[in-house]
């Protein structure tokens, strides 16, 4: 009798009743009003299950509820509010609970936070007027949306691997810039003087970094960048931590493998093994008054630096070649390179009107400019010091602004003014004051200059075309005859960067040229291998 005369009845009044109200409140209200009056309803409904009808009306009946409801308004429910919760994070886990009820619910909710996650990522990685901020915003939203899939997805694993999978192409739809600006944002936090962490909290800074390092696929880039940062931390003596750094060098060589890390680790040997150097060197020299510190770099593992050649003082000159002659008679058949454009000093100077001596750390350019000064009282002009120095144009020019434009201001600039012009005079500023004994000067070789960034990012270009050149080669010597598709195929499995599919048509050209493949003569689309 229920089941025949009531039950049937019952139901079809309940389908349209929900049918009506879904349409009429999904106009109406905001999705998270519209998400809490479905859960009200589906519990209004279990509870006159309870008390007014028999328990195996219960499936049809929620069933009907979750259809009219939610079934049938999946699409315009996401498109009207995901964004809005997510912006939000607010009743996120209400949708999902509700979502996993429905068939499709999850799979669509999954889709539209994918859409989601992209479309933010996008707007922080493509905006080249964010860069300075786009690694701790990227750190920032990463953490957000974990908290969304760990807490309201309860880290289903189809929402943890979409999550994956936005990250990694939206922070790949920039190439390059990314990776660069990583780098570079692990330098500010592992310099001297970043005070705005415990150990603790660097270590687990530096692991939420390596997340978005694995998002990478230019890692390449990262690696020139952060050896470039690091050559400097390390020659300049501005490392915050040997243990912070050998944790990231771990961490790098864990991701990325020893091949990766093996110039990195060259250059902590190299320091290490300069050490033991320097206490050879000034045992053999105790009788001199020795002030002079060396590194001697191994070629292959630090970045390339043009070479320069500055005029020195004469003291300095005598220590160097003290030095030379030592570690040549350790090494014979080496040849020892200077390179002053990361030297650094202590110059001792006297201000009259700062009570007592002060010790200035400067780089060594900032030291040649400075000693031009003990010769004259009277203003020196800009051509002046280029000839004394020999330091190239734009060097001294950044040289000179560092020490009369910047916080310390030991020389004067005649006129006065942010920038060094042609007819600039400079002099010895006798009424310098500053409470500090000992003045750094030198942050300025921490700084990035634009040949710099240039000189890198060439780099990385032609380290790219020989590893191209060498995977084509291998190729085809294993090969020995292939098609162009076929041999572009084997490329992109081979190579670790992004590249364009002209880059490699260059690349296979240039062989050509250079007569290690040739063109079938019937088939221009078919290479050989030439023995």
């Amino acid at each position: 009798m229920y089941g025949e005369v009531f039950e049937g009845r019952f139901l079809e009044a309940t389908e349209r009743l929900y049918g009506e109200e879904g349409q009429r409140l999904l106009q109406e209200a905001e999705v998270p009003a519209y998400l809490q009056h479905v859960e009200r309803r589906l519990n209004e409904e279990q509870e006159r299950l309870l008390y007014y009808l028999d328990h195996s009306t219960k499936k049809a009946l929620i069933g009907c509820v979750e259809r009219q409801l939610l079934g049938q308004h999946l699409g315009p429910i996401l498109q009207k509010g995901l964004d809005q919760l997510l912006d939000d994070n607010r009743d996120l886990g209400l949708m999902y609970s509700l979502f996993a009820r429905v068939k499709d619910g999850l799979p669509m909710l999954c889709t539209h936070f994918n859409h989601y996650v992209k479309k933010r990522g996008r707007v922080i990685v493509s905006n080249p007027e964010r860069d300075r901020s786009m690694v701790q915003e990227l750190l920032d939203f990463k953490d957000q949306m974990d908290q969304v899939v760990n807490h309201c997805f309860h880290r289903n694993e189809k929402f943890v691997n979409s999550l994956k999978e936005a990250f990694e192409y939206f922070i790949n739809q920039r190439p390059n810039k990314p990776a660069e600006l990583i780098a570079k944002f692990v330098d500010s936090k592992l310099r001297a003087g970043n005070k705005e962490a415990t150990e603790e909290e660097l270590e687990r800074l530096l692991d939420k970094i390596m997340v978005l390092f694995r998002f990478i696929h230019g890692k390449d880039v990262f690696e020139a960048f952060y050896k470039k940062d690091l050559a400097k931390r390390l020659l300049v003596g501005k490392s915050a931590s040997v243990d912070a750094e050998k944790s990231m060098l771990c961490k790098l060589k864990q991701e990325c493998g020893a091949a990766f890390t093996s110039k990195l680790e060259g250059m902590f040997r190299d320091m290490e093994l300069s050490k033991e150097l320097m206490l050879a060197f000034r045992q053999q020299q105790r009788r001199e008054r020795l002030e002079l510190t060396v590194s001697v770099l191994t070629m292959g593992y630090w970045p390339s630096y043009p070479p320069q050649e500055v005029a020195l003082p004469a003291a300095m000159v005598r220590h160097q070649e003290l030095f030379r002659r030592f570690y040549l008679a350790k090494h014979s058949g080496r040849k020892l390179q200077w390179q002053p454009s990361l030297g650094h000093c202590v110059l001792r100077a006297s201000f009259p009107g700062a009570g007592g001596p002060k010790e200035l750390q400067v780089s060594l350019f900032q030291a040649l400019v400075l000693l031009c000064f003990n010769k004259t009282e009277g203003p020196i002009g800009l051509a002046e010091l280029s000839e004394q120095t020999r330091l190239e144009d734009g060097e001294l020019r950044r040289t000179l602004q560092s020490l009369a434009c910047g916080k310390a201001r030991v020389l004067q600039k005649e006129p006065r003014g942010r920038e060094v012009q042609d007819g600039d005079q400079f002099v010895f500023n006798a009424d310098f004051r500053n409470r500090l004994f000992r003045i750094k000067i030198n942050q300025v070789q921490m700084r990035e200059t634009p040949e710099e960034q240039s000189s890198t990012q060439e780099r990385v270009f032609q380290d790219r075309q020989y590893q191209i050149d060498a995977a084509v080669v291998r190729i085809m010597k294993m090969r020995k005859s292939l098609t162009h598709n076929l041999l572009i195929t084997e490329l992109y499995d081979q190579l670790k960067f992004p590249v364009k599919p002209t880059d490699l048509k260059k690349r296979i050209e240039s062989l050509i040229d250079r007569d290690y493949l040739e063109r079938d003569k019937d088939n221009p689309n078919l290479y050989h291998y030439v023995a």
